[in-house]
């Protein structure tokens, strides 16, 4: 679990928050409370004590020249416990944002130096029964056609994460 003061560069998919619904009608405990569906470009970001002006321009910059896209959901994937949807159409996006940071291990390194985009749909679901009902669920509701538009920086809080800012994908001077 992380510890407040954890960073993250994200982009949310609205349009994909019924694959995390199907999860919650299975077991609500499998989806992380107050958190949309999104692609993680960078999770754990630099930690909030040590986050530079420097760090916070650096995405809207990035942000910047990345086009906003238009997505096709279709694969759902499963590793330790987690059900996911992969994102192919972001991992350009991915990639820019680790090539920026070298330094930053995704998470943690828990999945290899370089997991796919993806949306991470349930965690917890260690119980192959279970894991297997979601990505039922998850399937049925394949392919999926969302659109991105904007990375967020968000922090952790005590009371949950907080949106720090907002990067339109593509806007001209990253705001």
């Amino acid at each position: 679990m992380p510890e407040p003061g954890t960073t993250a560069v994200v982009i949310v998919l609205p349009g994909a928050a019924p694959l995390l619904d199907a999860a919650w009608r299975i077991d609500p405990g499998l989806v992380r409370p107050g958190v949309p569906a999104h692609v993680s470009l960078l999770y754990p970001f630099v930690p909030e004590p040590a986050l530079t002006g420097e760090d916070e321009e650096g995405v809207l910059s990035l942000a910047a020249r990345l086009p906003a896209a238009d997505l096709l959901l279709e694969e759902v994937v499963t590793e330790a416990g987690s059900v996911a949807v992969t994102v192919p159409g972001l991992q350009p996006a991915v990639e820019a944002f680790r090539a920026r940071w070298p330094g930053l291990l995704p998470y943690g390194g828990r999945f290899g130096a370089r997991p796919a985009a993806h949306v991470t749909v349930a965690l917890g679901a260690d119980d192959p029964v279970t894991a297997a009902r979601v990505c039922a669920a998850v399937d049925g509701l394949l392919p999926l056609r969302t659109r991105a538009t904007a990375v967020q920086l968000v922090a952790l809080t005590q009371e949950g994460w907080r949106l720090r800012g907002t990067a339109p994908l593509g806007a001209p001077d990253g705001r």
